[in-house]
This record gives structure tokens, C-alpha cells and sequence, in this order.
């Protein structure tokens, strides 16, 4: 394969492996270094990790609130120090009895939005460093805490299945959808103080990361084999979808399209507009708000061209023209703009 491939890839992570490691795996089997993704999973999660490839990195501002899902299980009476089931034991607590109901009661507590501190063990910046290289050298630094939102926290089970009380190594399985930015392995500790007892995030995948899901993603091995069989190409969520919250308009006439690909600004209300693309969701429930003034360039075949804003909302534009802020196709092989 080669530069030519753009969009992205909707990747199921294994656990064991950095959210970099998995873009490392799809650089070599695209043959392009022009390859992101769009939000850290940590190492010993599974799940949804949509990958960016090509000239379709340049698209991740413009893309649409990731809302993410998740399915997570909470182990009480052990506390660690990264917060999940690969840190180092730091607290046992053994003499607790807990109502189930009392678990469902503190879990929706958190429904809503609220400020929640990251976990020492994070990718998160601090000083120019990231968390986690700090904790690795010792370096203890206070956790500024940010406002997260968690729209919905459902118990799915809890084993042992005991009607009358929880004890130390109970496990709590539960799905919850939220914001990005949000640590789980923070809600869990948090979750284990309010209870009492103590508790790590012991298991966790994301289902879900905006529009991309679990059931739709693809394993590495399955990327292995596509690529060995020239069908990776297949597998990718091309540009025009991966944007298609915002309006578009459909554009046939070649020289247009060229002053459109050097960056000129250009009238398009001629042009036939589409609205944004039904059912295209920025995460469970929740439609997208598109950025006002922005919209797509489709050409004759529905391939993005570019993303455009209002000329009118930036430099004092004349009204009715609109200016390129990404361009997606090349001028004379050259690197996309």
C-alpha cells in the first residue's frame, strides 16, 4: 500500500498493548508513517481505537465529540496504585459487608458532571511530561482535577451473586457512557472510597468511541490478513464519512474544484448542498452539533475534497463565498494541504 490510502480504521485493541504500539502495527501494514489515532486507550484495556490513516490525520479537529462507552468490572477491597488490576497493591481491606443496592446507589451518584482527578498513571501532561513518566521516577505531583461528564452508569452483574452482601473480591460488572477525558480507574477508586471498602478497575473495554463500535471493529489479526490480501483499503471509514455531521456541498465542475484544491476561496451556493448524514452520531444517544459555518466538498463521485468555512466568519470574507481549512487531495502529486 502506499500514500494514496486515507481514512480511518476502526481497531479492536488487544490488552497488553499502548494505544502507540497499535498505531506502530497499522503503519507497518498500510506502508505509511501518516498514521494517529483518535484517543489513548491504556495499555491493559480492550476495545474500540479508531485509527486515523493518511491525509485523514488532518480531519481529527474536525471531527465530532468522540462520546465514549464503555464496559468495565470493579473489584472491591483492593486498592492500587495505578488504580486498575496491573498497579502495585497498595491497601487490602477485608472487614466490610456491603448491600448489593448500595453499589447501584453509589454508581449513580456519578451520573452527571462533576470534577474528577486522573489517575498518577496517565498519559495526561504535567509540566511538559507525562503523568506516567513522572510516576515511573518517583515524582509526586498534584493532580489538578478536570470536569468530565458521565451521561449513564448501569450495573450488568455482580459475582458472587450474594443477595445480602458484598465481600472482599466482589466484582462489579457495569456499562457507562461519558465524555472524553473521563478515567474510569479514577471513578472506580472514587467509587471504592464512597463504599468504604476500597476498590481497582479490574477489566475494561471500550464499546464504543463516537460512531465507531465494538461489534463493527477489527482485530490485528484481521488487519494482517487484509493487508496480506490487498483488501485493507476495504476496511477503511473514507474521509466524506468520517465528517459527515457537517452539511456538504456537491461540486462537478473541475475548475472550481481546482481553485478549491490550491486554497482559494470560492462561491458554492450554486451548488447543490446536502444536509448532514442521518443517524450520524458523536457517541449512544446523542446527535452531533455541527461547527457553525463549516461544511464539506463532496466531488461528482462523493469523494471529500476539502472542508470549507463561511468566508463571511473569518478576515471579513465577502459573504457567500466560502474559504478551505483542509484540503484533502494533493496539488500536482504534492503533499495534501
Amino acid at each position: 500500500m502506499n500514500g494514496a490510502v486515507v481514512g480511518a480504521l476502526n481497531v479492536l485493541k488487544p490488552p497488553g498493548m499502548s494505544s502507540h504500539d497499535v498505531v506502530g502495527v497499522v503503519r507497518r501494514l498500510a506502508g505509511l508513517r501518516q498514521v494517529g489515532h483518535a484517543g489513548t486507550l491504556d495499555p491493559g484495556a480492550a476495545g474500540v481505537l479508531p485509527v486515523l490513516l493518511g491525509p485523514a490525520t488532518r480531519l481529527l479537529p474536525f471531527l465530532p465529540v468522540q462520546r465514549k462507552a464503555y464496559r468495565a468490572e470493579m473489584t472491591l477491597g483492593v486498592r492500587t496504585d495505578t488504580g486498575d488490576g496491573w498497579g502495585r497493591t497498595v491497601e487490602i481491606r477485608t472487614d466490610f459487608r456491603i448491600p448489593p443496592a448500595r453499589v447501584g446507589d453509589v454508581l449513580a451518584g456519578f451520573v452527571g458532571e462533576q470534577l474528577q482527578a486522573p489517575p498518577a498513571v496517565s498519559a495526561r501532561h504535567h509540566g511538559g511530561e507525562r503523568l506516567y513518566e513522572l510516576f515511573r521516577r518517583g515524582v509526586e505531583v498534584e493532580l489538578t482535577p478536570r470536569r468530565v461528564l458521565i451521561h449513564e452508569i448501569h450495573v450488568v452483574r455482580i459475582l458472587p451473586d450474594d443477595p445480602h452482601a458484598l465481600t472482599f473480591g466482589a466484582r462489579i460488572l457495569f456499562d457507562l457512557s461519558c465524555s472524553p477525558g473521563t478515567y474510569v480507574r479514577s471513578l472506580c477508586a472514587d467509587a471504592g472510597e464512597r463504599l468504604g471498602c476500597g476498590a481497582h478497575l479490574s477489566f475494561l473495554v471500550r464499546t464504543a468511541s463516537g460512531p465507531h463500535r465494538l461489534e463493527e471493529s477489527h482485530t490485528l489479526e484481521e488487519l494482517e490478513r487484509a493487508a496480506a490480501a490487498g483488501r485493507l483499503e476495504e476496511l477503511l471509514v473514507p474521509p466524506a464519512q468520517m465528517v459527515a455531521h457537517l452539511p456538504a456541498f456537491r461540486v462537478d465542475e473541475p475548475a472550481v474544484l481546482e481553485r478549491l484544491r490550491h486554497g482559494n476561496a470560492v462561491a458554492l451556493e450554486g451548488f447543490p448542498r446536502e444536509a448532514p448524514a442521518p443517524g450520524m452520531r458523536s457517541g449512544p444517544g446523542e446527535p452531533p452539533e455541527p461547527p457553525a459555518g463549516l461544511a464539506r466538498v463532496l466531488d461528482g463521485a462523493g469523494r471529500l475534497v476539502c472542508l470549507v468555512r463561511a468566508a463571511g466568519a473569518v478576515n471579513g470574507g465577502a459573504s457567500g463565498t466560502w474559504q478551505p481549512v483542509r484540503v484533502l487531495e494533493p496539488v500536482g502529486g504534492g503533499e495534501p494541504r
